[in-house]
Formats: structure tokens, C-alpha cells, sequence
């Protein structure tokens, strides 16, 4: 008997299930705040061998990851801490290389690095666009924009590095924030430090090397009216161990307009995915960080 996936979201609604070789499980310490796939179908060889490349890329000497020289990559694709920090609290103590993944599709320059990685990207993908079909399906929106946008060309995959830090207790791995995506799919090891925001608490997620955690982005909240709400995240610094994952962000293109569901009168102004881009750059260059949805709010009657 096959498995089935199983969509919690969102609470008002009975869970909806499909056929599938995968299963959507709710995950946390305590009360339910993100989910996970087990049996995502991503083959196994896939994820350990670009986890491997991404420890060997991500262990070299910073002037080394900051040329770029094993990727080719667009400029600024290679990150350490917080891009444009305004004050010490703003601080992250990590590194990632956020790469727009037409700058490692169908290249003919292939190393093992790179087909990692497209291997990599390209099976989360499937999953991410079978999530965000059900999804839709269950508040009742068409699928198109996931089946004919979605495509891996307008997403991005970033890999991440959490180095140990002897001053953990006075800085986070990575700052709280919500993703700019329709979904996440993240991938990561068994040390731990993501936590997610629920009701007002920070609520540890039990790791998994085996699943993929599941988070609602920006995107699928505007898109969804608030149905489907973008769920808060941060990471904590690690005293002793270092901490690797690789979040895959699905993405439209960047004209792709994206207009809340009619579902109670719209909530959001209708945006471009660039338009929301530039505005969270432009934010975080003036105040260093997001401010994301809040600033694309109807005015209320």
C-alpha cells in the first residue's frame, strides 16, 4: 500500500489526503508549527552526495568561496552573516551561498559541485510543486501558477553553513525572518538550531536528516488572502558543532503578479515578484532587515 500526503493546513479545514509515495507529517517539540515529508521520493544518493559537496565547498578559505571560482556564479551569491546590518543585534553568525539556479542549469562548464546540486534541485522541485498544487487545491485556487511558472529556472537553492560560535549565547546562527517564496523545502542535519515561531513562543524543531521541513512563504500567504499563513523562523548559534542544511525556495519569475484570492476581500495589493524583491532590498539596505508583506496591505475600510 502506497503512502499518502497528508496537509494539515489550514486548521479550519479537514485534512486533505492523495495518493503518493510521500507523507506530510506535522513536526515540533510540542504543539504543531511546521511540517515535514518523509518518503519525499528524493533519492538518497542525491541528498548525501551534495551535502558532501556543499561541507567541501563551504570548509574552503573564505577568499577562496568569496571568487566564486568553484561555481561561476552571479556576484553576491556567496553571503557571510547578515548582508547589510544597521546595528550589532542584526548580526547572523553564518554563511550560505544563494544561488539563483539559472546560474547552474543546463551548463556546459558541469563539475561535480554543480551537478550536485542540480540533481539536488531539480527532484525537491517536483516535491515543492506537488505541496503547493495540494495546497491550493484544498482552498479551492487553481494549480496553474505552480504547474506552468514554478519552473526551477525562477527558483533559488541556498547552502547554508552554521559555524560553532564561542559567543553563541550573544548572537543567533541566523536572525528571525520569513521567507520571500510561495514554499521552502529545507534539508537538514542532526545538530539542530531551527526554531519556529508559534503563538508567541520559540518552539525548537526536532532534526531529521531523513525529511524535508516544510515552510508556508510570503508568497503563498498574499497569494492565499492569509489563508496560509508564512511561518517565522530563526536559527541558533551552536557552541560546539558546526550545522550544514539546504533550503530550496520555489519561486515564480520575477514579472509572475501575484493577487490575493477573493476569499473575504482581498487583504494585499496586487504585486509583482519582483516588485517585492526590490522592496525588501531596498528595506534592508535602509534598515537592515525585512519588512516584507506588510508593506503591500490594502488600507482597511
Amino acid at each position: 500500500m502506497q503512502n499518502q500526503i497528508l496537509v494539515q493546513e489550514p486548521q479550519t479545514k479537514s485534512p486533505k489526503t492523495t495518493t503518493s509515495a510521500t507523507m506530510l507529517v506535522p513536526v515540533c517539540n510540542s504543539e504543531r508549527c511546521a511540517n515535514q515529508v518523509i518518503n519525499h521520493g528524493v533519492p538518497v544518493d542525491v541528498v548525501e552526495k551534495m551535502r558532501s559537496e556543499q561541507m567541501k565547498l563551504l570548509r574552503k578559505p573564505f577568499q577562496e568561496k568569496k571568487a566564486l571560482k568553484d561555481l561561476n556564479l552571479s556576484a553576491g551569491s556567496y553571503r557571510w552573516g547578515t548582508p547589510s546590518p544597521t546595528c550589532l543585534e542584526q548580526l547572523s553568525w553564518s554563511e550560505a551561498f544563494h544561488v539563483q539556479l539559472t546560474d547552474i542549469l543546463d551548463s556546459l562548464a558541469q563539475n561535480s559541485l554543480r551537478w550536485s546540486m542540480e540533481q539536488f534541485a531539480l527532484a525537491v522541485c517536483e516535491v515543492a510543486k506537488e505541496l503547493a498544487e495540494i495546497l491550493a487545491e484544498e482552498m479551492g485556487g487553481e494549480t496553474g501558477i505552480f504547474k506552468e511558472r514554478c519552473l526551477p529556472k525562477s527558483c533559488y537553492l541556498r547552502l547554508n553553513r552554521y559555524p560553532a560560535c564561542p559567543t553563541y549565547s550573544h548572537i543567533m546562527g541566523l536572525m528571525p525572518h520569513t521567507d520571500t517564496s510561495f514554499l521552502t523545502l529545507l534539508h537538514q542535519d542532526n545538530v539542530g538550531g531551527l526554531q519556529l515561531l508559534k503563538d508567541g513562543k520559540w518552539i525548537a524543531v526536532k532534526p531529521n536528516p531523513h525529511a524535508l521541513i516544510i515552510n508556508i512563504g510570503d508568497l503563498f500567504q498574499a497569494w492565499s488572502n492569509n489563508l496560509y499563513k508564512s511561518v517565522e523562523h530563526r536559527v541558533v548559534a551552536n557552541p560546539v558543532k558546526e550545522r550544514f542544511s539546504a533550503a530550496y525556495f520555489l519561486c515564480p519569475p520575477r514579472d509572475t503578479v501575484i493577487q490575493s484570492a477573493q476569499i473575504g476581500g482581498a487583504v494585499y495589493r496586487s504585486f509583482s515578484f519582483g516588485e517585492y524583491k526590490k522592496q525588501i532590498e531596498v528595506d534592508v539596505q535602509s534598515i537592515g532587515h525585512k519588512v516584507g508583506l506588510q508593506r503591500f496591505l490594502l488600507p482597511t475600510q
